[in-house]
């Protein structure tokens, strides 16, 4: 690991305008200072931040969907590894809690606000909720970190989608919207999303500047919507164009409903950089590789796979919001005027963990024609890690750091005046220094494209603590403070430590660069490494 990063100190010092200290004499790469995430140029400033979700942290939380489709029978439907209980109690612990952001010295705090406790049920607001993020708002300012607010963080009251109602029989009520895709109760719930930014960005917008529509809008249709592993457990895969794209159709319908209801509804700028209200959405995105038999491939069938996924998974959606036109029959072909779309995205999010393989050899999916590497699937698109320890055991999938790059190049190649910020980039660890390797060496790759002419202006960490990770349950840990789920107790981790120590001083040192950077071999994480674990074929 040391002559990997070594090697890589050298160019990055140099490329990535790293300096002296005067005062220490000690090389290193230097960020810029605090900045807009949109607007005027951003390539001299930047956003060292952390994220959470409200689903994943807070307790008190019965009005979600994810509590209800988590619950064990006979009162929930008992789906996931894990009830969602009380999570970490981020709700009753959520003012203390700034004190461990404070800790990291970091200047933005990137997290959502659960729309089921403020509206539990439809058109009912909970008073006591909004005070409570109230509270926390003006905690995080009397502590100079800056709030970003995502409205919409795979979670929905239970009342959008209740999952317990498969088929909706009844029809859409107060009760049960029959959520997204359904031609009645869909645009409806279109309409309820941009009625809570509306609440908002009211209530907050004196205080908060920077907002998130839609966090990994992909990736949580495909869990929702697709195949079913996410409330409210609907299986659309296979029936994309009749029944999947119209669920898409609302809920990027939904984002441009929050986009213009927001701007008209935070004027006041909060925080005196000359913009009252600046808009985003957070994109999941993989470091895909066409593959198959395990193999990186050049068969021109994968090399296309590989392209249709990323166009599909990476650039429609942006796309469609650019433009105001969208590829409905997932052809590469716009054939659909979407005019409310256009022009509502002022930054676009990077959320960027693994490296993964896809094929045309086998057609898993319709329409696409591709198969993905994931774990629940052997489909032979899998890329072994270039080595065993880039595995992640706890999520079964590659951390591959420069990918990062890769991404942020395409996207920066695509959208050259789209402002990006990395909104979630961390890994699944119990082993401090391997996070503190992941914080390292993500900021190396920011860092690279920065350099390179990129307008990438902050990194926010996943995540603040160990958390509720979805379907799957309490099993990965991705906290840079570990959560004893008895006395919910947090205890930083190695990654806490560094990320404190880079976010003060706003560098990365020659000593992190040494200790924890580069490309090589990351430290193992006390379980056994092996492409196994990182193919899909455990």
């Amino acid at each position: 690991m040391r002559i990997f990063a070594i090697s890589l100190i050298a160019v990055l010092t140099t490329a990535c305008g790293g300096s002296d200290d005067s005062e220490s004499g000690v090389s290193g790469i230097r960020f810029g200072e605090i900045g807009p995430l949109s607007g005027a140029d951003g390539k001299s400033s930047f956003r060292f931040g952390v994220a959470t979700a409200a689903t994943q942290i807070e307790d008190q939380n019965p009005n979600t969907d994810w509590y209800v489709f988590t619950q064990p029978a006979p009162d929930g439907l008992g789906n996931g590894e894990a009830f969602v209980g009380d999570a970490v109690k981020g709700y009753s612990l959520a003012i203390q809690d700034v004190e461990l952001l404070k800790s990291l010295h970091v200047d933005s705090y990137r997290f959502s606000i659960e729309w089921a406790r403020v509206e539990p049920k439809r058109d009912q607001i909970d008073e006591a909720a909004l005070q409570h993020y109230s509270d926390l708002i003006d905690a995080l300012r009397a502590a100079n970190i800056r709030p970003i607010i995502t409205l919409h963080h795979f979670s929905n009251p239970i009342w959008v989608d209740d999952p317990r109602d498969e088929t909706c029989a009844s029809g859409p009520s107060d009760q049960n919207l029959c959520g997204l895709g359904h031609p009645i109760g869909g645009p409806q719930v279109v309409e309820e999303m941009g009625q809570h930014a509306a609440l908002l960005a009211k209530r907050f917008g004196d205080r908060v500047d920077e907002w998130g529509t839609l966090n990994e809008p992909i990736n949580y249709l495909l869990a929702a919507y697709g195949v079913g592993s996410f409330p409210p457990g609907k299986l659309y895969a296979f029936s994309l164009l009749e029944k999947f794209i119209p669920v898409f159709r609302d809920y990027v319908s939904g984002h441009a409903a929050m986009y213009q209801a927001i701007k008209q509804n935070d004027a006041t700028d909060a925080d005196g950089d000359g913009l009252s209200a600046t808009v985003g959405l957070s994109l999941a995105t993989i470091d895909l590789v066409p593959s198959r038999e395990n193999l990186p491939s050049e068969d021109p069938e994968d090399i296309a796979a590989k392209d249709r996924a990323e166009y599909v998974f990476h650039h429609i959606l942006v796309d469609s919001l650019r433009e105001g036109r969208f590829d409905s029959d997932l052809d590469g072909q716009p054939d659909e005027d979407q005019p409310t779309w256009k022009g509502t995205l002022d930054w676009l999010g990077v959320q960027y963990y693994l490296r993964a393989g896809v094929t045309g050899a086998v057609k898993l999916f319709p329409v696409v024609n591709l198969t993905p590497c994931i774990e629940a699937l052997d489909s032979g698109a899998c890329v072994p890690p270039l080595d065993p320890s880039f595995c992640v055991p706890q999520m079964s999938y590659e951390y591959y750091a420069p990918g990062l790059y890769n991404v942020l190049a395409d996207f920066s190649e695509r959208w050259p005046d789209l402002p990006l910020v990395v909104t979630e980039s961390g890994i699944a660890t119990d082993t401090g220094e391997r996070r503190a390797e992941n914080v390292v060496r993500a900021l190396e790759q920011i860092a690279r494209a920065r350099d390179d002419g990129m307008d990438v202006r902050g990194y926010y960490h996943w995540s603040l603590m160990d958390n509720f990770e979805w379907a799957r349950g309490y099993g990965p840990h991705f906290g840079l403070y570990r959560v004893d789920l008895t006395t919910y107790e947090r205890t930083p981790t190695g990654g806490a430590d560094a990320l404190s120590r880079i976010a003060e001083a706003r560098k990365l040192s020659r000593e992190d660069l040494e200790r924890f950077g580069g490309t090589g071999p990351m430290t193992p994480d006390g379980e056994a490494l092996g492409t196994t674990l990182c193919n899909g074929k455990n």
